[in-house]
């Protein structure tokens, strides 16, 4: 067995070193997932935009909001316990739907005493829907190239043609005397996509072409153009940016990323990484042969119910069938609060949410914001494992406390 171990870890540190010498060239699948986040440099992320927006916004302060609005506006407001007084431009871009009626109305008012709120998104929470008088729709693209046109009401601004597209989002209705319009997307119609809205001293620009701010588009070819057109009609003023649904857990408080990470995404680091944990592997294996006697492994009973219940989940996920688990998560959660808390699930409203947050000894907003994400689901026919994820953590959340 000497005289064998010394070949083996030849043989070994050759592979390695040939595989490091030459590359290890392997298909790589390109992650499409529309994330937004700033962190993020894949296609549908927007680490491109983040990087250049203190050259867009030059002299002015950029600062990530990693909370609810509510609860950053309230704390950083005149008579507020944070380190500033918030003014300036507050950008949203996609992922928006986190926001509660009471956030809304925190960037509501802060818009009211003369500052700017960006939101570019699909759809916007209902709360906005409802107090600008406003609907948005969506058309299908009829052609094959799956392309839209995006342009501006100002035809000095740059104009440009997005791929990758299934349709547009559009506002069907909207106060067209009192709103402006900005810009426009055109599939097989011209349509609004880009409106200004005033509110108060300040203003709310909506826009709902999220995608156009990725860093897919914003590197290809001159498609930056459009952003700094769109970003062109915010005013020259500090930059609070929006990360609370990029990059955080089921209530709000942010994830920091591995400081391993970045080094794992090298090709060059990674196998390095790699190649000390086989070496460490390897040493641990023999020398634990040379120094440990054989200890007899005796199999534990297996739990039958567990492996039942492991293939119905393994049945679920290869059929990819996420509204289906979606909806029957929902059915076993709302069949426990039936249980345990003896109340009437039939109605979602706010005074379940408050007897319930009473009940449970939770917050009446993390109540809420979970019950609004379940009837958000309801509405939805097709739903994805992100949704399904999400949903878990909210119910571990409520359960965890």
């Amino acid at each position: 067995m000497k005289k064998i171990l010394p070949i083996i870890l030849v043989i070994v540190a050759l592979i390695v070193v040939a595989s490091l010498t030459f590359g290890i060239k392997r298909t790589k699948t390109v992650d499409w997932e529309e994330s937004f986040n700033e962190k993020s440099n894949k296609p549908y992320g927007t680490s491109v935009l983040y990087k250049e927006l203190p050259n867009l916004f030059e002299d002015y302060k950029l600062r990530t909001v990693y909370h609810q609005p509510s609860s950053y506006l309230t704390a950083n407001s005149e008579f507020g316990y944070g380190d500033h007084h918030a003014k300036g431009n507050y950008i949203i871009i996609g992922n928006s739907d986190y926001l509660t009626d009471f956030s809304v109305d925190k960037l509501l008012e802060f818009v009211n005493t003369g500052n700017t709120l960006f939101i570019s998104d699909y759809y916007f929470a209902q709360r906005i829907h409802d107090t600008l008088s406003i609907d948005v729709d969506f058309e299908y693209n009829s052609k094959k190239d799956s392309i839209s046109h995006l342009s501006f009401q100002n035809k000095n601004l740059n104009a440009i043609t997005i791929d990758k597209n299934e349709g547009d989002y559009f506002f069907s209705s909207f106060d067209s005397i009192n709103y402006t319009i900005l810009g426009h997307a055109k599939t097989d119609k011209k349509r609004v996509n880009f409106i200004r809205v005033p509110f108060g001293k300040g203003n709310i620009l909506l826009h709902t072409e999220p995608k156009a701010f990725t860093n897919y588009h914003i590197l290809k070819d001159d498609r930056y153009r459009y952003v700094e057109s769109a970003l062109s009609y915010l005013p020259d003023d500090n930059v609070y940016y929006d990360s609370y649904a990029k990059r955080q857990t089921p209530y709000g408080d942010a994830e920091q990323e591995s400081n391993l990470s970045w080094f794992l995404d090298q090709l060059s680091f990674r196998w390095a990484w790699y190649t000390a944990l086989i070496f460490m592997l390897l040493f641990m294996i023999f020398n634990a042969k040379r120094r440990q006697r054989v200890i007899k492994i005796i199999k534990p009973l297996q739990n039958t119910s567990l492996a039942f219940v492991k293939t119905i989940s393994n049945l679920y996920i290869e059929t990819q069938d996420y509204k289906n688990l979606i909806d029957k998560k929902i059915t076993y959660f709302l069949e426990k609060i039936r249980t345990d808390f003896n109340m009437d699930t039939s109605k979602l409203d706010d005074d379940f949410i408050k007897k319930l947050a009473g009940k449970a000894g939770r917050k009446k907003e993390d109540v809420s914001q979970l019950m609004n994400y379940i009837k958000w689901l309801r509405t939805k026919d097709e739903l994805s494992e992100q949704s399904l994820i999400k949903l878990n953590r909210f119910i571990e959340a409520f359960y965890s406390q």
